[in-house]
């Protein structure tokens, strides 16, 4: 008989590329994904996998084996989160893919709701970007994301998956106390043209809407600095070094010498959602961690 964990190892090797890749995506090690590939060659008795180069591809038999098993673990879940269902039990693992300012400011509250509604239940968050979650997601090497998109910049959803959508967040310009638009009440991107700014890395969605901000104008940002995390942007801006578009969601209180003005113009406001496999509705262990999710992002978010 087919073993299903070496056929989701497979199907995660074809996904992300390499043993490695796939390996961490599923939370193994690559050994144990090699192994678990061997097994199933041995069990089909064709060869899944050839070398190319440093990496590896999917032989015509491998190919052929991957588009059948995603129905067929598609069918496995749906049937595994019916039963959980019927006998009313909210236990297990879920992985949750989420963003930066969410894991602060949504996830770190939600892991103390669960311990109290579902403790049965293990949340398993990692940090990754909305896009690459909800490939995530879609692939199976998580069961949950929590995404964000800037309005209005599409986030595409595939149709497998379903979305619940949690709230609005705003975002501010950040000012060192001292700067020229401290004393606003509100601003438009038309006031900040000539300003020098701290941005997220290229290719994220922060840093995309940065971009649509002046790109509406006809213009290009002055992006002086380039930091991952919001928090170095506010050291910055304290500093008098640049001004940043910071989310409210996780943010925290701003240190003395920092103001934080809202932009208006355009507004700056996205859309939290969760996103997860359809064959997973059903999984008492999935509502319990989304329900605790939803009640700690109704603190902070705006209702849709």
């Amino acid at each position: 008989m087919i073993d299903p964990v070496a056929l989701r190892s497979l199907v995660a090797v074809e996904v992300h590329g390499s043993v490695g890749a796939a390996a961490a995506a599923l939370d193994y090690t690559p050994s144990a994904v090699s192994q678990q590939i061997k097994r199933l060659e041995g069990q089909t008795g064709v060869q899944l996998l050839e070398r190319q180069g440093r990496g590896v591809l999917l032989t015509e038999a491998g190919r052929t084996l991957t588009e059948s098993a995603r129905d067929l673990l598609s069918h496995m879940e749906r049937l595994e989160s019916r039963l959980h269902g019927v006998r009313g039990e909210a236990v297990g693992t879920v992985r949750l893919a989420t963003f930066a300012t969410a894991y602060r400011g949504i996830v770190v509250g939600a892991l103390a709701r669960l311990r109290d509604r579902a403790p049965a239940v293990t949340l398993r968050p990692d940090e990754i970007d909305p896009w690459d979650a909800v490939d995530a997601v879609a692939s199976g090497s998580h069961d949950l994301a929590l995404v964000h998109n800037w309005e209005p910049l599409p986030l595409a959803i595939p149709d497998h998956l379903e979305v619940r959508h949690l709230g609005r967040d705003r975002a501010d310009v950040l000012v060192a106390a001292g700067h020229r638009l401290a004393g606003s009440t509100s601003i438009g991107v038309g006031d900040v043209l000539d300003e020098q700014w701290a941005s997220v890395a290229p290719g994220s969605i922060c840093h995309q809407w940065l971009q649509k901000m002046y790109f509406d104008v006809g213009r290009s940002p002055c992006i002086g600095h380039v930091a991952l995390e919001f928090a170095t942007h506010v050291a910055l801006v304290a500093g008098g070094e640049a001004i940043a578009l910071v989310p409210r969601l996780g943010r925290g209180p701003l240190p003395d010498g920092v103001v934080a003005v809202p932009i208006v113009d355009p507004v700056s406001e996205r859309t939290v959602s969760l996103v997860w496999r359809r064959t997973m509705t059903a999984s008492p262990a999935l509502a319990a961690v989304t329900e605790s999710l939803a009640a700690e992002g109704s603190r902070d978010l705006t209702p849709i």
